[in-house]
């Protein structure tokens, strides 16, 4: 996926740095807007997003 930090993210979809951050840490499951939101800023499709695993790490 893109380097970019979590702030530039979240200004980019709408959303505060720290409802990212509790969503990255399963703390808050995030509405399907923001997800949509997510997976078009990052140009990966909705599975990728939610089901990525680094093959390099397995």
């Amino acid at each position: 996926m893109k380097g970019i930090v979590q702030a530039e993210l979240a200004s980019a979809i709408g959303i505060s740095r720290q409802y990212l951050s509790d969503i990255e840490n399963q703390k808050k499951q995030p509405t399907i807007k923001v997800a949509f939101d997510c997976a078009k800023y990052l140009c990966v499709s909705m599975e990728e997003l939610f089901f990525y695993k680094d093959v390099a790490n397995v």
